[in-house]
């Protein structure tokens, strides 16, 4: 982690930055999605390594597809809530923010699904919509490495670097299953799976 993530995990204690374990676990985060093609690419290959992941899913985009959002589901993966459309926190009402949020939630629902997890888009979320997010039982996730898969001005091979560099037990990824990211992130994910495989690391779901 960072100079910059220790202060923020420092500053922010009751989001959650990394997990805490003695076991070669990582915990692989996708956002954004679900998005056709690159999602099911994503799932098949998690499939390769017998790997668990969790995604942050938009609730706009599991309407539009929810074949592939229940793929995810079927499949053993963690699902968490990433807002109704992808909603920046400090650009938004506190009462609006928190509506997006149960709007997912309720969609959620519709599967018989529920989850406490969420990540606030862009990581940016005002004090007050964590204040209340947290006493309304949800979990704030963050990360203790991040892709950067979403920059066009990254090559493939930088964003390995990214994903890779500060890599360790207990570290919360993120890349993203959108078409944006999606360049990096395939150059990225099957590298990083198969190379942390062979070290004998395994991929686990956030617990929702």
């Amino acid at each position: 982690m960072n100079r910059t993530s220790s202060f923020l995990k420092i500053a922010f204690p009751k989001r959650t930055w990394n997990i805490q374990t003695d076991q070669k676990e990582i915990y692989l985060t996708f956002d954004d999605g679900p998005t056709p093609e690159i999602t099911d690419w994503t799932l098949g290959q998690l499939a390769k390594y017998k790997a668990k992941a969790t995604f942050f899913c938009i609730g706009k985009n599991v309407i539009q597809h929810p074949e592939i959002f229940k793929r995810c589901v079927a499949e053993g993966h963690s699902i968490g809530n990433h807002l109704f459309k992808h909603e920046d926190g400090w650009k938004t009402p506190t009462a609006d923010y928190i509506n997006s949020v149960e709007k997912t939630n309720q969609i959620f629902l519709k599967y018989n699904l529920k989850t406490r997890l969420l990540r606030p888009p862009y990581g940016k979320i005002s004090q007050q919509q964590a204040v209340q997010l947290t006493e309304d039982d949800y979990r704030l996730i963050m990360w203790s490495v991040i892709s950067k898969d979403y920059d066009p001005n990254i090559t493939p091979e930088k964003c390995l670097r990214y994903s890779i560099k500060d890599l360790k037990r207990g570290s919360i990824v993120v890349f993203h299953d959108s078409l944006k990211a999606s360049l990096n992130m395939q150059y990225a994910l099957p590298r990083l799976l198969e190379q942390f495989s062979k070290e004998g690391f395994v991929f686990k779901a956030l617990a929702q």
